[in-house]
């Protein structure tokens, strides 16, 4: 079906509310229209960039009536930039939006109400990110090299020189990378870069589509070694990473100082991008987990060991279940050098979970589930019939969180004491959050 050409010139509107991903929401003639970069009470005018069915879509041009939520955003890039989508939204304003965003879904999907709000965790809110998956083009006609965040709406790489959301390791550094991939023979190849910090070393790994020549070899690792960056390579696939110079690069490892514990990892591993929010989260998560002495407990995409490890220092013993064979393996080892022996690490399809499974026929005192944004509809049958005295549900997509605590709640007879979120992607749309669990 062909939609009719987007209207030209700029239109009037006042904004109504705010969507979860930051939006501004109005109609127009009686079609809801999403405008980003506006607030609601706004008086603006927008133009507008795309037209559907059902709504329409803006972008606010002249902000005639401001918010007074409005700020001015610190990064000069936010216009253009399509990493973020909040910063013209004061932080406490924007983890207001997203706690009410979360408590809406779970009464409307979820058909409950958390007998415990939790206030939102919080943390740093500029130099939080330490991984991401960074954008490189060499532009033929400028004959320089971008390196960044795709533009809003586009696939064309923003122009942007340094980004405060970036760990400054990285972010004060995105036209120090970007000079020395132009220094290259292979500079049209190089892809993209995935960027992976802890606290003593900064990993990234360029993709080239071509082989390097001992030359550029020789210019990327004299980089590194200046900047202080662990230089890897990727040449194909994810099994191709390897480190340019295995002599300067330095074991990863996301510190629980809390616990004591220090868990490895690859630069491509999955790891939470906020570990000041992390640390906080997993302090958060075994408080209500309220693991006691003698308890069997149950960690369900369990990762690299980012709760199990924590959760062994209070249990009997820990069953950690993982899709990914790797992680299962580097969790065992990061068990293993912690001083870690009454930790079971198990590979599992958590979406298609197997009940003949020995795990499976097992019963647990506490589980702590962290899935990915499909959340874990399969598995809650199982969970519930494992009749754990507490459930805690670490979520990064509170839709499915609350898709799943109406199956908890209205159909495995259980109550969702306490949720709240957790400012793990300040600036962005991304909503984290816990919720906890307990049979009626």
């Amino acid at each position: 079906m062909r939609f009719p050409k987007l209207p030209k010139g700029e239109f009037p509107a006042t904004i109504e509310s705010l969507t979860q991903e930051g939006r501004g929401v109005t109609h127009i003639n009686g079609k809801t229209t999403f405008i980003s970069r506006a607030l609601p009470g706004e008086v603006i005018k927008f133009v507008y960039t795309n037209r559907k069915k059902h709504f329409d879509e803006g972008d606010a041009t002249i902000i005639e009536q401001p918010s007074p939520d409005r700020i001015s955003p610190a990064c000069p890039h936010f216009e253009q930039c399509g990493a973020c989508s909040m910063q013209h939204l004061s932080a406490e304003k924007q983890i207001e939006v997203k706690q009410q965003a979360l408590f809406d879904q779970v009464q409307r999907i979820g058909k409950t109400q958390a007998q415990q709000q939790l206030p939102p965790l919080t943390g740093p809110i500029w130099g939080y990110r330490r991984r991401a998956r960074l954008g490189v083009k060499y532009v033929i006609k400028k004959d320089r090299v971008l390196v960044g965040f795709r533009e809003r709406r586009s696939h064309f790489l923003a122009d942007i020189s340094h980004c405060p959301v970036l760990d400054p390791r990285v972010g004060e550094h995105l036209t120090d990378i970007a000079n020395a991939i132009g220094t290259l023979d292979a500079r049209a190849t190089v892809a993209q870069i995935e960027v992976s910090c802890s606290d003593d070393r900064t990993a990234l790994v360029f993709r080239h589509l071509e082989p390097l020549s001992p030359q550029d070899k020789t210019r990327l690792r004299d980089f590194g070694q200046a900047q202080g960056f662990d230089i890897y390579l990727q040449p194909g696939g994810t099994d191709s990473v390897h480190p340019l110079d295995p002599t300067r690069v330095g074991d990863l490892h996301d510190q629980q100082p809390a616990y004591q514990i220090a868990i490895g990892f690859k630069p491509l591993d999955f790891t939470q991008v906020n570990a000041a929010i992390n640390r906080d989260m997993v302090q958060l998560a075994l408080k209500w987990l309220d693991i006691q002495q003698g308890d069997h407990a149950l960690d369900l995409f369990a990762g690299l060991g980012n709760f199990t490890l924590p959760m062994a220092r209070f249990a009997q013993t820990v069953t950690a279940i993982e899709l990914e064979p790797a992680m299962v393996q580097r969790a065992e080892a990061s068990a293993r050098t912690n001083g870690i022996t009454n930790t079971h690490h198990q590979v599992g399809n958590l979406f298609e979970p197997d009940p003949t499974q020995a795990w499976m026929q097992q019963n647990y005192e506490r589980i702590l589930l962290d899935p990915p944004r499909a959340g874990a509809e399969a598995l809650i049958p199982h969970i519930a019939r494992m009749r754990p005295k507490r459930i805690v549900y670490i979520s990064c997509h509170p839709g499915t969180l609350a898709r799943d605590t109406h199956a908890l709640v209205h159909a495995h007879g259980y109550t969702l004491i306490a949720a709240g979120v957790m400012d793990m992607f300040p600036h962005t749309a991304h909503i984290e959050s816990i919720a906890v669990f307990e049979p009626k």
